[in-house]
């Protein structure tokens, strides 16, 4: 068996200080990180104050931008999700944090499910969806064909069993069902210009790090394909200001900006975005 390259070493800039691998899987044209906790010590890195995605803290300017962004970001995906032609409107959010999209969809008639690992995010996202969160041994509870709409928001590079999890998910979608991932690129320009400081490697929390070419393999294997792909603006921007942190120990958001900008900007041209969304269906069956 063929050894994979050494693409980077990073470190966890959040939580461990570790340093880890990424990588190169030629064949799926994709970052591993190496080495990847076990399932049992996994949860331990995300124990930090500093991962706001399992609360809703808003004690900084960091935490205010973030917010602010999500607040727009939150409508922008309300809109995907109603432009698409379905029958029904069943929802299931997989690592849906503190749930303020499926609050926001449910408030728009969907009838919302969500799965979060963890167990205070948990807690605040049952408050505000009356109990619509379940851990992550639902999954295998609910009915094949269940849902009409199928959202990881930055969550498959979190997930141990890959290939497993995206199965998973096409049998739980109805026929013309919708699968929408949302995940960083590794092509990006901000990611090649952070390098191993590049904030959206979090490793060991993201134990994937995808093209776009990666995306469409992974979900072909499912006999799904991407119909579309959609732009994450903010995140270039999002990304780079907390880069620079890792980078420089301190925010600098006229550089990171500066930065997102250029990044946003080469994309244009190059369809490499900071992060992109995949718009996913199931492949017709033959007759």
């Amino acid at each position: 068996m063929t050894k994979k390259p050494i693409f980077l070493n990073v470190k966890d800039h959040s939580v461990s200080g570790e340093e880890f691998h990424l990588m190169h899987n030629s064949e799926l044209d994709m970052l591993e990180t190496k080495p990847q906790p076990s399932e049992m010590n996994l949860p331990a890195y995300y124990k930090s104050e500093d991962y706001i995605s399992h609360t809703d803290a808003n004690r900084n300017v960091f935490e205010k931008i973030y917010h602010f962004v999500k607040r727009i970001a939150l409508k922008r995906k309300l809109k995907l999700i109603n432009s698409f032609s379905l029958k029904g409107k069943t929802l299931l959010d997989v690592g849906c944090g503190t749930g303020d999209f499926l609050k926001i969809a449910k408030d728009n008639n969907w009838k919302v499910f969500g799965i979060e690992p963890n167990e205070n995010a948990r807690v605040i996202s049952n408050l505000k969806t009356n109990n619509c969160v379940f851990d992550t041994i639902q999954l295998s509870k609910f009915k094949k064909g269940t849902f009409d709409v199928i959202t990881l928001w930055h969550v498959l590079e979190h997930l141990p069993k890959l290939q497993e999890h995206i199965s998973i998910f096409e049998s739980l979608l109805k026929s013309n069902g919708r699968l929408v991932i949302a995940v960083p690129n590794f092509k990006s320009y901000d990611a090649q210009y952070y390098k191993d400081s590049w904030a959206a490697y979090d490793v060991p929390r993201h134990l994937w790090h995808f093209s776009q070419n990666a995306i469409s393999k992974l979900v072909e294997k499912e006999n799904m394909k991407v119909v579309k792909r959609l732009p994450m603006i903010f995140d270039a921007y999002y990304v780079s200001l907390l880069s620079e942190k890792y980078k420089k120990g301190f925010m600098n958001p006229i550089k990171a900006f500066w930065i997102g900008l250029r990044s946003n900007i080469k994309a244009k041209r190059s369809g490499e975005f900071s992060s992109l969304i995949y718009i996913i269906k199931k492949n017709e069956k033959q007759i």
